[in-house]
C-alpha cells in the first residue's frame, strides 16, 4: 500500500464510490460526498469519510472529481466551501467528468493562483469497471502533472491515453467518445424495439447480433438492461438517461462550434430529451427503448 499518496475522491455516487474503492486497495483514500447514505457505505468499504470537501481535501497530493457538470466543478474548486483554498502548492485536480471544453481554460487559470495544476482525465466504462480498474481513460495535462497523478490514475485504468499536453485535450477526446456511445445506445435500444415489434424472442436476437458485425460494446453491455426497461422496476440504474442528455448537449454545442454536422447524434440526443421529458431522466438509459416503443408487444 502507497500509504503515503492521499487522493480525495469527491463525490461517491455509482462511479465515485467503486473508483474510491479501487483506490483505497493501494493508497490512502479520503472520501466526501452530499447524500450520508453514500459516506457510510464509503465507511463499509474501508474510506476515510470527511464532514465537508474542504476537510476531506486538505493535504491531498491529488483531489478526484466526480462532476456533474462545468458549474458544479466551478463551484466544487472555488465556490464558498470550494476545496481550492485549502490543497497545498504541487498538488493536482483530476477531472474524471465530461463537462466539455468551455470550463477548462478558466479552471486552469485560477487553479494556478494557489499553485495546483489541473488533470483533464474523463473517463469511461462504468461503474463495475471502475471497482476493477478496467476503465478508459483520456488525459490531457503537463507531463509533470501527468507525473504527479500517475498514482491514481494508474490504478483505474486498464487503458490511459494521453491525448495531449494541455487540459481540455481529454474533454476533447471524451466529446467525440460520447458522440459514439450516445448513438450506440439509441440505435441499440431501435435495434431491440424493431426485434420485439417483429415478434422476435429479444434475448435470442441480443445474442445472435452480438456474436456477429452488428455486435459492440455497448449493444452487450446495454443489451440486457434494455431488455429489463420494461420491468416494473426497470433495469438497475447503473447510468442515467439524463447524463445522456448532458454529453449530447455537449456532443452537439462542439460539432456546431466545428461547423460540422451531426444528424445521427442530433436524432440520438432528441431520444435522451423525449426520455427526460416523459419522466425517464433518473431511469437506466436503457431505457430509451420506452421513448421508441412505449410498451413491449410480446410477453
Amino acid at each position: 500500500m502507497t500509504s503515503n499518496y492521499t487522493v480525495t475522491v469527491l463525490g461517491l455516487g455509482a462511479m465515485g464510490l467503486p473508483m474510491a474503492t479501487r483506490l483505497a486497495s493501494q493508497l490512502t483514500v479520503h472520501g466526501f460526498d452530499i447524500a450520508e447514505p453514500r459516506l457510510k457505505l464509503a465507511e463499509e468499504a474501508g474510506i476515510a469519510t470527511f464532514g465537508s470537501a474542504r476537510e476531506a481535501a486538505k493535504g491531498a497530493d491529488a483531489v478526484l472529481l466526480a462532476v456533474r457538470n462545468g458549474d458544479q466543478l466551478n463551484d466544487v474548486l472555488f465556490g464558498e466551501n470550494g476545496v481550492a483554498s485549502v490543497l497545498e502548492a504541487g498538488a493536482v485536480v483530476i477531472l474524471g467528468s465530461t463537462v466539455g471544453t468551455d470550463a477548462i481554460p478558466a479552471t486552469v487559470e485560477k487553479l494556478a493562483e494557489y499553485g495546483v495544476e489541473l488533470v483533464d482525465a474523463p473517463l469511461s466504462g462504468g461503474p463495475k469497471r471502475a471497482g476493477e480498474g478496467d476503465l478508459l481513460i483520456v488525459v490531457g495535462a503537463s507531463p509533470e502533472a501527468r507525473e504527479k497523478a500517475a498514482p491514481a490514475l494508474e490504478l483505474l485504468a486498464s487503458t490511459l491515453t494521453v491525448v495531449g499536453d494541455k487540459p481540455g485535450d481529454g474533454q476533447a477526446l471524451k466529446t467525440v467518445n460520447q458522440l459514439l456511445c450516445g448513438v450506440h445506445i439509441a440505435a441499440a435500444a431501435e435495434a431491440m424495439a424493431l426485434a420485439d415489434a417483429l415478434g422476435l424472442d429479444q434475448a435470442k436476437t441480443l445474442a445472435a447480433l452480438e456474436a456477429g458485425a452488428a455486435g459492440s460494446f455497448m449493444l452487450s453491455n446495454r443489451g440486457p438492461r434494455i431488455l429489463e426497461a420494461y420491468n416494473e422496476e426497470g433495469a438497475e440504474v447503473l447510468s442515467r438517461l439524463d447524463i445522456f442528455v448532458k454529453d449530447m448537449g455537449i456532443v452537439g454545442k462542439a460539432t456546431r462550434a466545428a461547423g460540422l454536422a451531426a444528424p445521427v447524434a442530433a436524432a440520438a440526443e432528441q431520444l435522451y430529451l423525449l426520455g427526460q421529458a416523459q419522466g425517464l431522466a433518473a431511469a437506466d438509459d436503457s431505457a430509451v427503448i420506452k421513448v421508441v416503443a412505449p410498451t413491449k408487444r410480446t410477453k
